[in-house]
């Protein structure tokens, strides 16, 4: 019989060093982390400044007892026998703490025993070179070595992760024993749920990427989480390490691991499969403590943090489930942080459950670590048709000028100078310019003014962590993050200056380099994954997502069949409405005709969407003036979660009425109003973003890139029609249910707007 002793158990160097070397305080006032593909890029820096024979990127590994350790050295120059360690950073190099230097040792001597041994070295220099990136200058920390002494330490940092890492080989041996014996929680798979399980049983086992629509009512998400947890066990298959739902928002987290905790509840035993499950959430929803700094110094949960991490990382791998509220209590247990236990925690996780920019965003959490790790994860992207939108924001940036102004005010005297610089540039930048204009490029001299501005700031904070007022910090990550963009924008994206309303002697000037084609961006995440499913309700075209998402040519396009009759839904279109900007005053008498008959005919609860709160606002006054009988609930711009709540109760209480929302808005998805909570919908739009020149741009963009028409519906017809068919699909929600949808604008009728709508809908 197989033990876990008997298995070896391999480990990154870094994460091996993490756990043992790790002490003290967490302390995040050692400057902003840079980005990944930045940090690649000092890298690229400092190699190209080394003599000819200079190697980099070196693959390392060794044993010890059974326990691997690998990682990539940075650099390695022969001639001096001296290895590097590169850390890229911004501000002062001062600002780097004894702890974190510490660690950064301990990875270097690891890998220092682990060239030895694989050049048969019997002495080596240590090199601990810290890039600071804004300067672009190297500060090297130099250490000498015997062979010997690294074996011994390269031994003690093993001995001391040896009883974790037999823990981690039984759990991974367990793991494997239990999923392949897993069962369907349910007594048998809904129509098309099967269907969509096997095609992403073959994505995670091939992996070949798929990209699935699958209509709401069939169980997309237990249709996705049991196949790619069972391929997590497959025989005679590369194993996959982790699994990763990726969602847009926590709706999709909840029911995510209330799919995960349903398959639990299915194994042999209730609870008994091991399985490690992580919920993440936003740093400013988990924070405990959101009036302090990240330092032990402010924060009793950072103090001695690492001091305490052991304990609370055991405890929490014994969780039934490491959701927010179970690691909350766990970590003030232990007085810590929940935040950073949470991201600690990733690497002992076999689930992990959160937001997309986890993994798809620049500074992605994730994405790096899978890299890092050389982890072999299979990807579900949840409700992919708002992967589009948010990976745009993910990797545009924006500069205001109110913002620098109020930045300025809020400086120390010391900063007074590198604001004033970036006052004159940004002045010479959008002097004469119209109310928009787009440029090929940042002028340098802004580009300058921009990194001198983010230095001095970087610089002053070091030194004066607490001291950093609101305002200042704001700019100070604005500026960061358009810097970052600076340095990527290409075809894909748009550099836009837009003028606004005045200030006291000219324009407001907003500065934005906006992404238009996300592709190749997320590209280098979905090649970082073994597999990646993305799916949704609303996939068509399937070219928008190809092109736009960057899913490369052998993806998987298909999809599943709705489990709805075209009886089930009476869908009709209003021909003589028009809902175009000019004629929205002369709508509203035949909107309000509609909506009243319907009632007459059909009381109950119905959606009715609209456009805008502007549109919605006439139409709901037009309708209680003509009407006052008839009861309505309205949708408020910025309603809170208690609003939005009690805007959905009403449905699931005995009232009837008629409900006012905004299209594309939080009541158009993600919501579930099933049987007679919900027998009908208005949509009273074709869902088209405005005509501005904002997006007349972004069009223009598109259709060099894809085509004059391709680029149009890009940029209109596509992203307006999925909105209309999310907002229609709340009606029909199980195989039992009835309704109506009624779109309003004659436009409807066309037949290249007709075929973006379901095909199992019968259009009047």
């Amino acid at each position: 019989m197989t033990t876990a002793h008997d298995l070896p158990y391999t480990v990154a160097v870094r994460t091996l060093c993490e756990f043992t070397a790790r002490r003290g305080d967490l302390d995040l006032r050692f400057s902003p982390s840079p980005s990944a593909q930045e940090g690649v890029a000092g890298h690229q820096l400092v190699a190209a400044r080394r003599p000819p024979g200079y190697r980099t990127e070196i693959s390392l590994s060794g044993s010890h007892h059974g326990l691997v350790v690998r990682g990539r050295a940075d650099g390695f120059a022969p001639h001096l026998k001296q290895l590097e360690e590169i850390k890229t950073f911004r501000g002062d190099v001062h600002g780097i703490t004894e702890a974190q230097r510490q660690l950064h040792w301990a990875q270097l001597k690891v890998y220092g025993h682990l060239m030895c041994a694989q050049e048969g070295l019997d002495q080596l220099k240590l090199a601990l070179v810290y890039f600071n990136l804004d300067e672009q200058q190297e500060t090297v920390l130099l250490e000498t070595h015997t062979a010997q002494a690294l074996l011994a330490f390269f031994e003690q940092q093993c001995a001391a992760f040896m009883a974790w890492a037999q823990q981690e080989a039984a759990h991974r041996l367990a793991r494997q024993a239990a999923l392949a014996s897993l069962s369907f929680p349910h007594p048998d798979f809904r129509p098309g749920q099967r269907e969509l399980a096997e095609a992403v049983w073959r994505s995670a086992t091939s992996g070949q990427p798929l990209l699935v629509e699958a209509p709401t009512g069939i169980g997309k998400t237990v249709g996705t989480v049991f196949p790619a947890l069972k391929a997590m066990a497959a025989e005679g298959k590369p194993a996959l390490d982790k699994l990763y739902f990726l969602t847009a928002k926590s709706s999709g987290r909840a029911l995510a691991l209330h799919a995960l905790e349903r398959l639990a509840d299915a194994a042999p035993a209730p609870r008994s499969l091991p399985l490690r499950v992580l919920e993440l959430v936003a740093r400013d929803k988990a924070c405990e403590h959101p009036d302090k700094a990240c330092h032990g110094e402010s924060c009793p949960l950072a103090l001695g943090f690492y001091d305490k991490l052991p304990a609370a990382r055991q405890a929490a791998v014994a969780l039934p489930s490491m959701d927010k509220p179970a690691l909350r209590r766990l970590a003030l247990d232990h007085a810590v942080c929940p935040y950073y236990l949470a991201q600690d925690l990733l690497r002992w996780a076999d689930v992990v459950v959160g937001d997309y920019n986890y993994y798809f965003d620049s500074h992605a959490l994730l994405y790096a670590m899978t890299r890092a790790q050389e982890w072999r994860v299979a990807v579900l992207v949840d409700e992919a048709h708002n992967l589009v939108e948010r990976a745009r924001k993910m990797y545009s940036a924006e500069l205001d000028e109110l913002a620098l102004v109020l930045a300025r005010r809020a400086a120390p005297k010391p900063l007074k100078k590198d604001f004033d610089r970036l006052r004159r540039r940004w002045s010479e930048l959008v002097q004469g310019r119209p109310a928009y204009s787009v440029l090929d490029s940042v002028p340098q001299p802004m580009v300058l003014a921009l990194q001198q501005a983010a230095s001095a700031i970087a610089a002053w904070q070091t030194e004066h962590p607490s001291e950093l007022k609101p305002e200042l910090q704001r700019f100070f990550f604005d500026l960061l993050a358009f810097n970052e963009r600076v340095h990527t924008l290409g075809e894909h994206s748009l550099f836009d200056i837009t003028l606004s309303e005045r200030t006291t002697h000219r324009p407001r000037a907003r500065l934005c380099i906006r992404c238009v084609v996300p592709a190749p961006f997320l590209k280098h995440r979905l090649d970082a994954a073994a597999s990646c499913t993305m799916f949704s309700a609303t996939l068509q075209p399937a070219d928008y997502y190809l092109d736009l998402l960057g899913l490369p040519a052998r993806t998987v396009v298909m999809g599943v069949a709705a489990p709805f009759a075209a009886e089930q839904l009476q869908v009709k279109v209003m021909q003589r409405i028009s809902t175009r900007w000019p004629d929205r005053q002369a709508s509203l008498p035949a909107i309000t005709q509609v909506l009243a008959a319907q009632w007459a005919v059909q009381p109950g609860k119905y959606l009715a969407f609209f456009s805008s709160f502007d549109y919605l606002e006439q139409a709901a006054d037009a309708l209680a003036l003509a009407h006052p009988q008839l009861p309505q609930w309205r949708q408020t711009p910025r309603m809170d979660e208690a609003g939005q709540h009690a805007f959905l109760e009403r449905f699931r209480t005995g009232d009837e009425g008629i409900a006012f929302a905004v299209l594309g808005g939080s009541f158009a998805e993600g919501i579930d109003l099933p049987g007679s909570q919900l027998i009908g919908a208005f949509i009273a739009t074709l869902g088209l973003p405005q005509l501005n020149a904002v997006n007349e741009e972004m069009s223009r963009r598109m259709q060099a890139l894809f085509g004059r028409r391709r680029g149009q519906d890009y940029a209109y017809l596509y992203p307006g029609l999925r909105k209309v068919v999310q907002a229609a699909g709340r009606v029909i929600r199980r195989p039992e249910d009835q309704g109506t949808v009624f779109l309003m604008d004659g436009r409807f009728a066309r037949p290249e707007v007709r075929a973006l709508l379901p095909a199992w809908w019968q259009v009047e």
